[in-house]
């Protein structure tokens, strides 16, 4: 692999930044540690692959529920615009989370599978467009 010594990395750092902001991402090697230093741009599209789905249910009293497939997630709200922008902000709110408890989160056999989907949130950044993001297909009551 195209590795780079943190210890060059460390001497030519802004054009080490300059270079993976306008040209392509870089491998850096320190020891036994492997890293892989990019933009959020390029996350970005590597994320793209990553979709929210959700199973939409129409609740007795005309309220809509979303229950996220991704993450054990589930919101419940008088409109489907509504619980979008609430199953957003539950999303973004448990990434921050996530993120915040990386180390156990990441390591835990239920919650190791979240970790695009958590970039992904934490990347877009916006509750509304993570909301209305989400994929729903009808569920069964």
């Amino acid at each position: 692999m195209l590795m780079e010594q943190a210890t060059e990395v460390r001497k030519q750092w802004s054009c080490v930044c300059d270079s993976v902001i306008h040209e392509k991402p870089k491998f850096i090697k320190r020891t036994r540690d492997r890293m892989w230093f990019s933009n959020l741009d390029t996350m970005s599209d590597i994320l793209a692959a990553y979709h929210f789905t959700a199973e939409k249910f129409t609740e007795e009293d005309g309220s809509v529920t979303l229950s996220l497939n991704e993450i054990d997630l589930v919101e419940n709200a008088s409109d489907e615009q509504t619980v979008r922008l609430e199953m957003g902000k539950a999303i973004l709110e448990y990434s921050e989370e996530y993120y915040r408890e990386y180390e156990l989160y990441s390591h835990s056999a239920n919650r190791k599978q979240h970790v695009p989907y958590i970039f992904k949130a934490l990347i877009m950044d916006d509750p509304k467009q993570i909301g209305d993001s989400i994929q729903c297909r009808d569920g069964k009551n």
